[in-house]
């Protein structure tokens, strides 16, 4: 078993004290740890306070429960930024984008929650986090980039940006939840450039 993680819990209880990245990475860590050794199960409030050794009050400073915990180690250190540069086009873009989390929910712990989710009820919480958490982050990304691509005219102005949003990461998470077929960047690739086909401004 994998040593926790010493860190002095020095946050104070007053409001407004600024988190410490320090701890929020540890316990990333050890929610990550436990995840890898006894799967979603594992990840309790407590057993994370312990692994991380900080208290329980502390774990739930930055997460409501454990489900966001489990979550917030599929976001860690993969943040998007949906900004485009000046030199890349929206379909490179996307495709930068979709490819970082077809790799994410392809890791280890994203193969774990999506196996559960595939098999458990919408309305129970470890369900709600990933849409509230995951999903509905990775779509808000998608549509920064759609909107600057038509500020920048390479997107026509009329484009239906959340019906294009269900086509791309709908096709995405349908890959990821019936595993009836790989998720990878070739068919990233193709599912960004069949899409985009409909959308570019006529030149």
């Amino acid at each position: 078993m994998v040593s926790p993680v010493k860190i002095k819990d020095n946050i104070s209880k007053a409001p407004g004290r600024p988190r410490s990245p320090k701890i929020r990475k540890a316990i990333l860590k050890a929610a990550r740890d436990l995840m890898n050794e006894l799967g979603l199960s594992g990840v309790t409030m407590e057993a994370v306070a312990r692994r991380a050794g900080v208290g329980k009050p502390t774990v739930y400073r930055y997460w409501p429960n454990r489900h966001a915990v489990a979550m917030a180690t599929l976001m860690d250190e993969r943040t998007l930024h949906p900004e485009l540069k000046k030199t890349r086009s929206v379909l490179h873009s996307l495709e930068e984008q979709l490819c970082l989390v077809a790799e994410t929910l392809s890791s280890r712990q994203g193969r774990n929650l999506t196996a559960i989710i595939a098999t458990s009820d919408p309305n129970t919480e470890i369900a709600k986090a990933f849409q509230n958490h995951f999903v509905m982050t990775r779509r808000n990304e998608g549509r920064g980039i759609l909107e600057q691509g038509i500020r920048r005219k390479e997107l026509r102005t009329h484009i239906n940006i959340e019906v294009t949003l269900d086509q791309l990461y709908g096709a995405l998470f349908f890959r990821v939840l019936l595993g009836h077929a790989v998720v990878d960047a070739a068919f990233v690739k193709a599912l960004v450039k069949q899409v985009m086909k409909g959308l570019e401004k006529f030149k």
